[in-house]
């Protein structure tokens, strides 16, 4: 992997690891606000788990 594919850890500041930022980003999400409201809809993405949605949960609740 070359550092210009590696899109880091982090997505719109929450860090929720490699695999979930890559699939939201993927999916075309770019910021916490493009997100649905239910944020349970984004387990269907490969990379994203119980534990990156748990974050942005508490991200968007903050």
């Amino acid at each position: 992997m070359t550092e210009a594919e590696d899109r880091g850890a982090v997505f719109d500041g929450v860090q929720i690891g490699r695999p979930a930022t890559g699939a939201l980003l993927d999916a075309g999400y770019r910021a916490s606000a493009d997100l649905p409201a239910d944020l349970d809809e984004l387990l269907a993405l490969h990379g994203v788990g119980p534990k990156a949605v748990h974050l942005l949960r508490q991200a968007r609740a903050h």
